[in-house]
This record gives C-alpha cells, structure tokens and sequence, in this order.
C-alpha cells in the first residue's frame, strides 16, 4: 500500500527528506504531529521515535517526499508547542537508510 501512494510522487520527481525534530516528551505529541500531518493529506514514508538520554525530550525522526507544501509544513511544524527543533536532512540521512538493513 505504501509503495502505491508513494510510486506517483517519485515518478513526479519529488525527492524523500528525513526532518528530525526534538520535541517534549510526554503523550499527545506524536499524536500532535501526526494529526498535523493528516489534515493536510501529507503522507510520512517513515517514523522514528527514540527518548533522549535526560528522558524529558524525545527526537522524532520522519520520512516524507519534498514536494511544494513541505515549507509550509515545517513552518507548523515549528508552531507546536512541544516541538523544541526542526532539522532537515537528505533523505540519504543514516537514521532510516540503517532501518532499511532489518527489511531484507
């Protein structure tokens, strides 16, 4: 089902992107995010999400094409509350190519 969604928008040219956010971590905030995501019809290929050593914050890692309403996303992104950090990365970015190793 995925590889559906996701063979038109590579066929279209659209490149992936790793953006990897520190956020509060307490319940509701990937819900948050996801929620974010969904109202806007966004698809995410990919999610990661590991507590950081204090416990207090988590780092979420997510996969998703780069077409023209990413910018936009990431600005929302920024707007949550618990979101601390928004980083982008190439989707060459090691968090999800070593994932790919458990999958073959």
């Amino acid at each position: 089902m995925i590889e559906q969604v996701a063979e038109p928008l590579q066929q279209a040219g659209f490149a992936k992107v790793v953006l990897e956010l520190d956020v509060n971590n307490h319940p509701g905030v990937m819900s948050h995010i996801c929620n974010l995501f969904a109202r806007r019809a966004f698809n995410m290929e990919g999610i990661l999400c590991m507590p950081l050593p204090n416990g207090v914050r988590s780092r979420i890692w997510l996969l998703v094409f780069e077409d023209q309403r990413l910018e936009q996303m990431v600005r929302q992104l920024e707007k949550l509350e618990d979101v601390v950090n928004v980083r982008r990365h190439g989707a060459e970015h090691e968090v999800f190519e070593r994932l790919e190793d458990f999958f073959h």
